[in-house]
This record gives structure tokens, sequence and C-alpha cells, in this order.
């Protein structure tokens, strides 16, 4: 995450705490960084040079006018007048971690095989927030190469359980056993 974005990210946060309004900013910011992900001519269009303030953020007023909250299309204007529009996802992220910091929201991934069921999804998101009295974040990703297990990241760490973990863990071992 860039300087910029924590900076630019704390404003709008401070801004929308105080207007009751941080979940629903969140949400847009989301949205957009998802479309802005999938159609990055957009933000190479709003960073181009040949283009005035003006023009570029007049894209933004007709495209964006009446359809987000107005702090938002203001915080794209003023990424895009400073020339950091393309800082946007850190803005995002930076964003994310102060609502689920001041929310008391813990993101974690969890690695396995094949997907949770429903069933083993709640009784983790249950341990790990009996264990960091969090609301836990759970997002579920597939790795056929762990082969069983979990191996959960979060709060910058990891834990891994996974059968592929343990079997490298034997390999060192012997690797390292004289006979």
């Amino acid at each position: 995450m860039t300087q910029v974005g924590s900076v630019y990210a704390q404003a709008l946060y401070d801004l929308a705490k105080d207007e009751g309004l941080s979940r629903k900013i969140l949400s847009e910011l989301k949205a957009l960084n998802e479309a802005f992900s999938q159609n990055a001519d957009f933000l190479r269009l709003l960073s181009t040079p040949n283009l005035g303030k003006d023009e570029r953020c007049g894209i933004l007023d007709e495209s964006f006018r009446g359809k987000i909250q107005p702090y938002v299309l203001n915080f794209l204007k003023i990424l895009t007048e400073k020339g950091y529009i393309r800082q946007f996802s850190d803005c995002c992220e930076a964003y994310r971690m102060l609502y689920n910091e001041d929310n008391g929201i813990l993101p974690v991934k969890a690695v396995t095989a094949v997907p949770l069921t429903a069933e083993q999804t709640k009784k983790l998101c249950d341990k790990l927030h009996k264990n960091t009295g969090k609301t836990i974040e759970l997002i579920n990703v597939v790795d056929p190469a762990c082969i069983g297990g979990v191996r959960l990241d979060y709060d910058g760490k990891r834990m891994d359980d996974t059968v592929q973990h343990r079997l490298d863990a034997v390999r060192g071992l012997l690797k390292n056993t004289m006979l």
C-alpha cells in the first residue's frame, strides 16, 4: 500500500465516519475498484495528460453523478486532479483496513484442497471469533496442491496445518538426517 493511498483513504474515512456513511462508501469503493480493475482503460483515460483536469473531471461527472455517493465522486475528482487516480486501488485497500479495524472485522484467508462446507465455515469462523474477539470475514481459496487440511492467513500471520506442509516438514527432516 502506498503513502498516497493511506493518506487519502484516511481523509475519506474520517469524513465518512463523521457522516455515518462509512459502510455505504466502503461498498461503493469496492464496486468501483472491481469495475476499474476490469476496465483499466478508464483509469488510463483519467490520468492522460492529453486531457485537461476539467475534462477528466467532466468524464467522472458524466459517468457517476447521481449513481454514487457525492463524497466518493469528489474523492475520484481529487485523485484525478492531483494525478493519483492510478492509486485508487491502494486507497480502497487502506479504506477497507480502516473500516475493518474500526468495526472489529478480521479478514481471514482459508486455503483448502476442497471448498469448505457451510458448517465447516461456521465452525471455523466461530473458533476464530472466540480466539480473536473479532468478527471474521472468511475467504475460502481452493488450492488442490495443499492436498488436505487448512492454511489460515490473517493479521500478518500464517497457520499452516495442510498435508503438503507436513510432507514438506518430513522431507526436510529426512534430508537433514544422517544414516
